[in-house]
């Protein structure tokens, strides 16, 4: 059995090893040679793999074409143009409807510069965009520089060579030079990421992913499975490894061929999927009126049967469909993790994402382990009294309250309008005060044991409760909420909303900008939730208006799911020095990559990434991030000039307001350096 279940582990990874072998298919090597007494070439040399190409800097309409930027040319006077020596092909491209010009198998880009000054430098970068007949990956931007060493102009500093790839040979020189290349920009014996660092990263997505809504959700869920298949401790920690092995067995296959086979656009699709969310919905309500002791929740009959015939509902096949359950439903929230881990296993090698997506399950098992051996121990104490009753039936009004989060995904995809923040919170409000009540005794079900007296503990946990109701209540007039904005709708769900009026002055608006240009496409469906920001929701409109206004552009990748993009919203953009950053010196641009609302069709296209059909605004959002940054994860902050090129990449939820306020300069002065 052990064999058999290895043997299809390995059949099902074996995409993954060839995948991530074909992440950098082009390998870069740097070098000087002298050509007379001052005069040098500078030769940028690409070796492709076979099946691949690179585009020309004159590639025609469509795909990213080779560029170079010379930032720092002290002493160095450049001759002409960077020059192209290879087999050029021009060729129209069904896809780009375009005839495209690139190289493949060697291409090597020649600048040809005299030295002015004996401390001459050169230091700039190139960008390039790899494609195959199949997919095109994002744009690289490799770093390079040159300096005057003993009298002779050397490479300083390494290419982005491939992953883990050979060196490619330097062009033939008419004089001696020196080459230099090691993958990604630094230290050839730095390049990979050791298998150590690789599981660590991996833990701590896991570790990242457990405070995510869906994933506390199936805490209660999960003690109240066990509580019947464990009666004795032994029992406990057997269905306790039973569990983790599953989990782990489960994601690390599903979680990442399902990444791998479908693109990076799949998980967030699904996360932000209407019948997904719906049926997540109906599973938590149900799962809450089961708690609260409407019915018990059965296996069919022949499936009962069948299992028996195995060893009973205690067995591993039973623990394995819990299991499955989880990893099903935890989708929604762990789909940026993966997506951002894949990226990173890539540098490990062939036992790369092995090792990261272990780390990202063990950290996911481990907790839900423990309360699989915890309801041993609830069994035994449940005897001494009822409850462990009110401990279902608490967690019964947390399962409806926790169902809401994921109809409110849908409808803020869909823009239904049905769950708007106030009736949202209403709906909590109603749910967590019945909660106090019924841990003060003032409310009483039909399978609940008479309570005497009321405990210490019962008290301080129905105090926790009311506390939380009264805490809510503000929100229905518009107040932040800062504590759990990440699990409510978007503010601009409100019908009233105080807090917007004391913000801006006038609710849903913000200053006007300089040339008076405001957003117009999408303003129908959606309102900036960085309060007091004007937000555009279309990039082109957006780097239109920053050319216009001659600022940076901050790209805001979002979501009307992601938790982490409301935290930061109200925690960190909301600050008054942020806002008035982003009110004077910047264009700001929310696009969100799950919004289900469809392109017109002159616009709808094919992604060159992965050859999905983009037919939505969420699909165009995310194919532009994964181009633009190579992520998927939301949030993610990205400065660019007025020509879309990327100044700097901030990241996504960290709710240090210093350290966004050092981004945001960070990110005017590098724009102020390239447009004086």
């Amino acid at each position: 059995m052990k064999n058999r279940i290895m043997t299809t582990a390995v059949l099902l990874l074996a995409p993954f090893f060839l995948h991530a072998q074909l992440l950098t298919p082009v390998k870069w090597t740097f070098s000087a040679h002298k050509m007379a007494d001052k005069t040098y070439e500078l030769h940028m040399t690409a070796r492709i793999d076979k099946g691949w190409h690179v585009y020309a800097q004159q590639s025609g309409q469509g795909p990213i074409p080779a560029s170079f930027r010379f930032e720092d040319t002290s002493g160095i006077r450049r001759d002409g143009a960077v020059q192209e020596k290879g087999a050029l092909i021009e060729k129209q491209d069904p896809v780009f409807d375009s005839r495209l010009r690139y190289f493949e198998n060697e291409v090597d880009f020649v600048q040809r510069v005299t030295v002015t000054a004996p401390d001459a430098r050169v230091k700039g970068s190139l960008e390039y965009m790899a494609c195959n007949d199949k997919e095109c990956l994002p744009p690289k931007t490799v770093p390079f520089s040159f300096v005057m060493a003993g009298g002779e102009l050397t490479v300083a500093s390494a290419p982005a060579a491939a992953l883990g790839g050979s060196r490619a040979a330097p062009p033939a020189a008419a004089a001696p030079d020196t080459t230099a290349s090691s993958p990604e920009g630094i230290p050839e014996d730095a390049s990979r990421i050791s298998l150590w660092a690789i599981f660590l990263l991996g833990l701590g997505a896991g570790f990242a992913a457990l405070i995510m809504p869906c994933i506390y959700a199936m805490i209660p869920v999960t003690v109240s499975f066990f509580t019947k298949r464990s009666e004795t401790r032994k029992q406990g920690i057997r269905n306790a490894v039973y569990y983790s092995a599953s989990i782990i067995l489960i994601f690390t296959l599903l979680g990442f061929l399902g990444t791998l086979i479908f693109g990076p656009r799949a998980m967030n699709q699904l996360s932000s999927s209407a019948v997904f969310n719906i049926f997540v919905f109906v599973l938590f309500l149900i799962f809450g009126i089961s708690f609260l002791g409407a019915f018990e929740i059965v296996l069919p009959g022949t499936w009962t049967d069948k299992i028996n015939a195995r060893s009973g509902l205690g067995s591993f096949t039973g623990i394995f469909f819990m299991a499955l359950t989880l990893v099903v439903v935890s989708f929604s929230c762990t789909a940026p993790f993966i997506g951002n881990l894949l990226v990173w296993t890539a540098r490990g090698g062939i036992l790369g994402p092995v090792i990261g997506f272990f780390g990202f399950s063990l950290a996911l098992a481990v907790p839900f382990a423990l309360f699989a051996v915890f309801p041993g121990l609830l069994n035994r104490l449940a005897k001494s009294g009822g409850w462990l009753n009110t401990v279902k039936v608490s967690m019964g009004f947390i399962e409806l309250a926790l169902a809401l989060k994921f109809l409110s995904s849908a409808d803020l995809a869909y823009h239904w309008r049905l769950l708007d923040r106030e009736v949202y919170l209403s709906l909590w409000i109603v749910i967590f005060g019945l909660l106090g009540l019924y841990l003060l005794g003032k409310l009483k079900l039909a399978h609940d044991s008479d309570v005497p007296y009321l405990t210490v503990t019962r008290l301080f946990f129905a105090i926790a409760a009311l506390s939380f109701t009264v805490y809510m209540i503000p929100g229905l007039w518009g107040a932040p909420l800062k504590g759990i904005s990440a699990w409510l709708p978007e503010m601009r769900t409100q019908d009233f909303n105080l807090y917007d009026i004391q913000t801006s002055g006038i609710s849903g608006t913000a200053p006007a900008s300089a040339s008076g240009i405001r957003p117009k496409r999408y303003t129908d469906i959606l309102h900036s939730e960085i309060p007091g920001v004007a937000a555009f929701f279309d990039y082109d409109e957006a780097i239109t208006a920053a050319r216009a206004e001659k600022k940076p552009l901050m790209i805001d990748f979002t979501g009307h799911s992601c938790a982490n993009c409301r935290r930061m919203e109200r925690e960190v953009l909301s600050d008054p020095e942020v806002r008035r950053m982003l009110q004077n010196d910047f264009v700001v641009a929310s696009l969100y990559v799950d919004d289900r609302t469809a392109l017109p069709e002159e616009e709808r296209y094919i992604s060159k990434l992965d050859g999905g059909k983009i037919g939505n605004m969420g699909a165009k959002n995310l194919d532009f991030e994964a181009m633009l940054i190579n992520s998927n994860a939301q949030p993610n902050y990205v400065f660019v000039d007025q020509n879309g090129k990327v100044l700097l990449n901030a990241g996504g939820y960290d709710a240090d307001i210093e350290r966004f306020k050092g981004l945001l300069r960070s990110a005017l002065e590098k724009y102020r350096q390239g447009n004086p």
